[in-house]
């Protein structure tokens, strides 16, 4: 299910996302009312993998400040994880001591994009965190039609239009990606 996008402008940092939700047994999709791209505090965010998890993320998740003197990667992959996942066991999202994936024991998270301080970041279902070089990233079925798409469009159009673009080759491509998009911008410093 699922396309977000997400793209680094200088310091602004925009993430777009489809409005679809499939339950892998049916063809078709159900358009939410509730969009997956928010913001929460000082991030953006949006995610795949599920809507609980988004439902947690946007409503019971509160980021732990970082010390202006922190390193942003570092407290991404420490202490911002770390309260991600309290805050899933809290609520009971994840199962642990899942071997399901030949990832190891643990819980299991999902994947969702993160806009913080003019970077973009993907949170994957085992929690580790990825910095692209090339400042723009997708996850979800439609990831890699969305990908080409902002390949393609890179230095020629503008942030919200690259976006709209790419999660309409999206749509498109992948059954699990529909109309609406909804794009949210985290403003730099």
């Amino acid at each position: 299910m699922t396309c977000i996008v997400g793209l680094v402008d200088g310091n602004d940092v925009y993430i777009g996302g489809d409005h679809a939700g499939t339950d892998g047994k049916r063809l078709g999709c159900d358009s939410r009312i509730q969009p997956k791209v928010f913001k929460n505090g000082d991030f953006i965010m949006g995610y795949t993998t599920s809507f609980r998890m988004g439902q947690l993320l946007e409503h019971a998740f509160t980021p732990p400040k970082r010390f202006p003197t922190n390193d942003v990667y570092k407290y991404m992959v420490t202490e911002f994880v770390d309260e991600v996942r309290r805050c899933f066991k809290g609520y009971g999202f994840g199962v642990e001591g899942s071997t399901d994936k030949g990832i190891g024991a643990g819980d299991r998270g999902g994947d969702f994009l993160i806009g913080y301080e003019g970077r973009l970041f993907y949170l994957m279902e085992d929690y580790q965190i990825a910095e692209v070089r090339h400042g723009y990233n997708a996850c979800g079925c439609g990831d890699f039609f969305a990908l080409g798409s902002l390949y393609s469009t890179e230095g020629i159009l503008k942030p919200k239009e690259r976006i709209l673009i790419a999660l309409g080759a999206a749509q498109e491509f992948s059954a699990g990606v529909g109309k609406p998009f909804t794009i949210v911008k985290l403003e730099g410093e």
